[in-house]
């Protein structure tokens, strides 16, 4: 499958501990910090509700 690769461009200072547990199980753990996933309706789901603190990019 696809990959994607998700770069984290805003603080979760101020946000709900749904959002930063969100973030956590993306596997960010600081500001412009990036990891490679693989695309599922999972993590599809995550990147959903946080677009908004992160950008995703196509590898």
């Amino acid at each position: 499958m696809a990959n994607i690769k998700i770069t984290q461009i805003k603080s979760t200072i101020d946000r709900s501990k749904r959002q930063k547990a969100t973030m956590v199980a993306l596997g960010i753990k600081k500001l412009n910090g990036s990891v490679v996933k693989e695309v599922t309706p999972q993590i599809m789901g995550m990147v959903a509700k946080v677009q908004h603190l992160i950008v995703v990019e196509d590898i």
